[in-house]
């Protein structure tokens, strides 16, 4: 009996200890933490629990975007996480000579492919070597040299379209858009097509990544709790564990197969690998370039394909929109062979719908994080003590009536001169869907080539028309969209 008394009394002392010490900590981070001074969620401002409560259901960007409405233009929405929705701080934290903001490593977690790590994660110094070699691939020259992988892929599209539309059966534009982002960026990564378009279907391995953004998520919230992540990599089930092994030699496999071949064919590592060695001898690590080929794929083809559903949605929820673009466009060319990478750079308003489509619905709506050097720095104005993690809320600055007018509202000539008299005030700066600075997103220009060529396309051969009345942007978040089918009515145009 002793001694069962004994332990009763240990564990009731442990227990007691355990419940004093999480009080004492939720106090401190209400009353005595060096942020306390910031508007928050009294619970988001006790623990990080409310904050990952959001991520796990998907809803972060919206909630953000409620706290910001709620207490202004920065928000405490963990005990030591500050959000913010003013175009001060893209400077002040992700600009140029600002690279002491480090990005916050529970945040993007370990580099799956090894040691050292891709650019995603990679220290100041690798970075810039990674970046400066990979860049040539994404030059304006390298683009031109491009233009006919883009263009055959755009065809195909439109030759599977056009026998969808002889069925008089809806679409779903979605999976259009990611057949064609997915294929360009495999030949470009790869030196060859996954084959989705000619296919009609996803791949295993492509419908796997949509599924691998909850995973990154659920994992980026159980690295912040040292004990479940422990307990969470020993019990992940053989099977799951032999899943994401076989799902990263998938792309590291294809880009050794790739490095293996010689050719002079304009993909991405025909450019790296002419410019590896040469001036002070720089070259890539077999794990950079495993993960950087991974990145490619991911970054280069499921946010693409986002904007231009998110974008296509929203014009056809607005046909006076619509209309004006499709005169621009049918104004603009004859045939899709007119169309080529100079000229539809031309178009006005197809640009700025595409602006406007990536701030009314940015393909990657999160906030990225970054941590306060030591010692402190100055943010959006203020003194920020040192380790303190810092971040613009995309979805919640561009759907803020402090930034722009009629926030909620897709008005592309908001991006146009003549809507400058009711625009102009609007805080542009603040718009960085492709991030700023050195850590800016690399294949911006490719990006809007691609999106304007798919789009432009599209509209030169096809009526659009949605099949349903789904209000289809009322989505769940797990780093990107998690998207609905957006159905659509093709109609050939007559020539």
């Amino acid at each position: 009996m002793a001694i069962e008394f004994s332990v009763t009394k240990t564990i009731l002392s442990a227990v007691t200890l355990g419940v004093i010490y999480t009080i004492s900590i939720l106090l401190y981070n209400v009353f005595l933490h060096p942020l306390r001074k910031y508007p928050g969620p009294l619970l988001a401002r006790a623990t990080i629990a409310t904050m990952q409560k959001q991520q796990l259901d998907g809803a972060f960007p919206r909630w953000m975007h409620e706290l910001h409405l709620r207490y202004g233009p920065v928000v405490r929405y963990a005990p030591n996480e500050l959000s913010y929705i003013e175009s001060d701080v893209v400077k002040s934290v992700y600009g140029h000579g600002k690279s002491d903001f480090q990005k916050q490593s529970v945040f993007y977690g370990k580099d799956l492919y090894g040691s050292p790590p891709g650019m995603i994660r990679a220290n100041k110094e690798s970075h810039a070597r990674q970046r400066k070699l990979v860049s040539h691939a994404f030059s304006d020259k390298a683009l031109r040299d491009q233009e006919d992988i883009f263009k055959h892929y755009v065809g195909l599209l439109l030759s599977k379209l056009k026998e969808r539309a002889a069925e008089k059966k809806p679409v779903d534009m979605v999976k259009w858009y990611n057949f064609t982002t997915f294929d360009i960026m495999a030949d470009l990564t790869f030196g060859e097509p996954l084959g989705l378009l000619e296919g009609s279907e996803y791949t295993e391995w492509v419908a796997a990544l949509f599924g691998h953004m909850k995973t990154i998520t659920i994992s980026s919230v159980i690295r912040r709790w040292e004990l479940l992540e422990t307990l969470f990599q020993k019990m992940v089930p053989r099977k799951l564990k032999e899943k994401q092994k076989l799902h990263l030699a998938h792309s590291s496999t294809r880009v050794d197969k790739r490095l293996a071949r010689e050719t002079d064919r304009p993909d991405i590592w025909t450019y790296v690998t002419r410019h590896m060695g040469k001036d002070s001898g720089e070259s890539l690590y077999p794990s950079e370039m495993h993960s950087n080929g991974a990145l490619f794929m991911l970054a280069g083809t499921e946010t693409t394909a986002t904007e231009l559903s998110g974008m296509t949605y929203h014009l056809l929820k607005d046909p006076s929109k619509m209309a004006r673009l499709v005169k621009e466009v049918r104004g603009a060319f004859n045939s899709s062979d007119d169309i080529d990478l100079i000229n539809i750079t031309q178009l006005e308003y197809l640009n700025a719908c595409i602006e406007e489509g990536l701030r009314i619905y940015p393909p990657v709506p999160t906030n990225l994080p970054r941590q306060v050097p030591i010692g402190g720095a100055t943010v959006n104005g203020e003194w920020v003590p040192g380790g303190t993690v810092v971040s613009l809320a995309q979805y919640a600055s561009y759907h803020s009536e402090i930034n722009f007018k009629n926030a909620d509202s897709f008005i592309p000539e908001r991006w146009i001169p003549e809507g400058q008299k009711e625009y102009g005030s609007d805080h542009k700066h603040v718009f960085i869907p492709f991030s700023h600075g050195p850590r800016n997103c690399l294949g911006r220009n490719l990006a809007y080539h691609e999106m304007r060529l798919i789009l432009a396309s599209v509209l030169l051969n096809f009526d659009l028309e949605l099949a349903d009345d789904t209000v289809w942007p009322d989505q769940n978040v797990y780093i990107l969209w998690d998207k609905k089918p957006l159905m659509i009515k093709l109609t050939p145009v007559e020539k």
